[in-house]
């Protein structure tokens, strides 16, 4: 499916945590010209109009994943600017943590786009720096690595 990239773009993107705090939910993405590896991308998607940014990530949670999101956070808005295989792309995005219910396989998951097509999603870590896949949206990076204010639930495990 060709994305329109002419204009910039709403999204909302979920940082969701494993059960123990080490490692986020992301999706796996072929490699582009900036990327020859691929790319890690948080899990979410566009805005859609008449909708707010929670409802968005709760519907694109439930679409892609199957799954329900716990424990909903928003974090805040980070701007996203990029190249997608030479073309200039420009997302605005609504950044919320919370964790999958159910969690996808710790190895063999999938999650299915709205145009039908199925990506694999994989556990990274929160200490990724040895990583050379880059994570997307880059602005979500100081979320992950630490530097912004992190809820709570990170180090809390998971009621039974």
């Amino acid at each position: 499916m060709t994305v329109d990239r002419s204009y910039i773009r709403v999204k909302a993107m979920l940082i969701a945590p494993n059960d123990d705090g080490s490692h986020h939910l992301v999706s796996s993405n072929a490699p582009t010209s900036e990327n020859p590896l691929g790319f890690h991308r948080l899990i979410g998607g566009s805005v859609e109009l008449g909708e707010t940014h929670q409802e968005a990530i709760v519907r694109e949670v439930g679409e892609e994943l199957g799954a329900r999101i716990l424990d909903l956070t928003h974090l805040g808005m980070v701007e996203n600017i990029f190249r997608y295989n030479g073309e200039l792309g420009h997302e605005i995005v609504a950044l919320y943590s919370g964790r999958v219910e159910p969690a996808p396989a710790e190895e063999g998951g999938t999650l299915t786009e709205s145009d039908g097509s199925v990506v694999p999603v994989v556990w990274r870590p929160f200490e990724d720096a040895d990583i050379a896949v880059p994570l997307y949206p880059a602005g979500a990076n100081d979320w992950i690595r630490g530097s912004q204010p992190w809820p709570s639930f990170r180090a809390k495990p998971r009621p039974a």
